[in-house]
């Protein structure tokens, strides 16, 4: 099963799968509650997943949707975006391994062969990355909310109004932000996280 909410990429991949004697694609969706539905519907031994899909449910929230119904789905993570943080989110939430779109080649169909039997094939490029997650403080789910409202051009005051929570706190917090992403300045923070894809861009 295929599921990328860009049309022209699903077609690409049926195209190249479909010519592979040992495949056959059973269905395709660029939405995630379709996924899961059409999960159920046709059992595949493979699921190919965006994580880019509708705020509705997001690729990381449609594999742990799956996963959580069928614990030994095989879900490969295939994306266009490389941070560490959304490589961790997708393997954490029960993919087997991430790809990245632009780097995958011919390697798609050993992969997929590599996957039904069993395998966890991990990039090297994947794996540096997670080792990089690994050494680094993660941020609390509130700093996260903190950044996002930094990454809108908000101020502390602004962020402390919205958040329900005292200057002295958003200030706080900030100071926490800089700190673990090792930055100097709020700029530079945003600009970090969203390249780590800890926070994504709307």
């Amino acid at each position: 099963m295929i599921v990328d909410d860009h049309w022209l990429v699903r077609q690409g991949l049926v195209s190249t799968i479909e010519i592979e004697p040992d495949f056959e694609v059973v269905g395709s969706t660029g939405e995630g509650p379709e996924a899961v539905r059409l999960f159920r519907e046709t059992s595949p031994d493979i699921t190919i997943m965006d994580l880019g899909l509708t705020p509705e449910m997001t690729g990381v929230q449609a594999i742990e949707a799956i996963r959580a119904e069928f614990p030994s789905a095989k879900i490969i993570v295939l994306s266009a975006h490389n941070g560490d943080e959304d490589i961790y989110r997708a393997l954490h939430a029960g993919a087997v391994t991430f790809l990245l779109k632009d780097t995958l080649g011919r390697d798609l169909i050993p992969i997929l062969k590599d996957v039904y039997r069993g395998g966890r094939p991990i990039p090297s490029y994947v794996a540096g990355k997670l080792v990089e997650r690994l050494t680094q403080t993660p941020l609390t789910s509130r700093e996260i909310d903190v950044l996002r409202l930094m990454a809108r051009g908000k101020r502390n005051k602004e962020i402390a109004a919205q958040l329900g929570i005292s200057d002295a706190t958003t200030q706080g917090h900030v100071k926490s932000i800089l700190s673990k992403l090792n930055v100097h300045d709020r700029t530079e923070a945003v600009t970090v996280a969203i390249k780590r894809a800890i926070i994504h861009l709307d």
